[in-house]
């Protein structure tokens, strides 16, 4: 407590509003193709709504020269360097913690699909592919659909040119869109059920059935996906599990009431009905589903990841990039999967 004035100051408010500063200068200098003097920093700073003197910036760029995160170029001014970048990455990673939780949540309340009449929009996955591997990858896409590893069997086709969220489908390419199992809370939550997604993982397939979670990422401590970083990370095994039927997949764990267990499964039966896809297990009140504990008073739901089908292409040498979530879409868009090859031929 100051004497002066009566008023603690927390050191650690402090340090967060230096950091929060240094950051903001790092982030101009990687928006910038030329070395900024502090006085051209303060006048980004000002626009953006960060009010620093140049005297101060001129401090923190000489604290963040002597760390190596910039690179002083004399009167010219400063850029900022490979180690600031990297920096930079790890502090929006840390502050992007918990995204996925919130993109979830926001996916869940935005979609307005309606069981009973079969309209409004669903939350799809879409993964942007060269028409010609699809083609030549379709049977073992095919194969992932029908062992039941997907959710639903519904797809949609999205043109070059086409967006969906903030993903364009560059020239050259089309946008393979699952259903996403996000689909499902929301559908549980029209009837009235909270659904709590835990984490995403990959769930070891032993004689064609779910055995146990051989990796888990739980939602609320990462920015991306999980089966986004098990796919670039080549930690599936799609095609022992559609062979030998033992291999690796993308699963999720959810929780829900127990006294909503029955209606969950009557509504994902009526999912399953229309190709939008079902859940692969529901456990036991306060029992264990798959050896993983559950909160009293809730019980386990399995269900499979909407990006299993196409991930499949990675395992096979095939370029492509996925984005979970990826936005809605109308149900009315959807095909089946009798009629993809058919819808794929005039991309060919």
């Amino acid at each position: 407590m100051s004497s002066h004035t009566g008023v603690f100051r927390h050191p650690y408010r402090r340090e967060d509003r230096k950091q929060r500063h240094r950051l903001e200068i790092l982030n101009a200098l990687r928006k910038s193709d030329r070395p900024l003097s502090s006085s051209a920093i303060a006048e980004l700073l000002t626009a953006a709504g960060y009010m620093l003197s140049e005297r101060s910036i001129r401090l923190y760029l000489m604290e963040l020269s002597n760390e190596g995160l910039t690179i002083s170029h004399g009167h010219r001014g400063h850029t900022i360097s490979e180690k600031g970048l990297a920096e930079l990455r790890v502090a929006q990673t840390i502050q992007r913690v918990g995204y996925l939780s919130a993109c979830i949540d926001e996916m869940t309340y935005k979609m307005t699909f309606d069981l009973e009449r079969r309209t409004g929009t669903v939350v799809v996955n879409t993964s942007v592919v060269n028409p010609h591997d699809l083609a030549a990858s379709l049977p073992s896409v095919c194969q992932i659909f029908e062992k039941g590893f997907a959710m639903g069997t519904r797809i949609a086709l999205l043109e070059p040119g086409e967006r969906i969220g903030d993903l364009q489908i560059p020239t050259g390419k089309i946008g393979f869109c699952t259903i996403c199992s996000i689909t499902l809370n929301s559908v549980l939550l029209k009837h009235g059920i909270p659904t709590t997604s835990r984490f995403g993982g990959l769930l070891e397939i032993r004689n064609g059935q779910p055995f146990r979670f051989a990796e888990i990422i739980h939602y609320d401590g990462t920015s991306v996906d999980p089966l986004e970083v098990f796919i670039r990370g080549r930690m599936t095994d799609y095609r022992g599990a559609i062979t030998t039927g033992n291999g690796l997949i993308g699963a999720s764990f959810r929780e829900i009431p127990e006294d909503a267990r029955d209606v969950a499964k009557r509504l994902s039966d009526e999912m399953a009905g229309i190709g939008l896809g079902s859940v692969m297990a529901i456990g036991l009140p306060a029992q264990p589903l798959l050896g993983i504990p559950v909160t009293p008073g809730r019980v386990g739901v399995l269900v499979m990841a909407g990006l299993n089908p196409i991930a499949i292409l990675e395992e096979m040498g095939y370029q492509m990039y996925s984005r979970a979530l990826s936005g809605l879409l109308d149900f009315s868009r959807l095909i089946t999967l009798e009629e993809l090859p058919g819808a794929l031929q005039r991309f060919l």
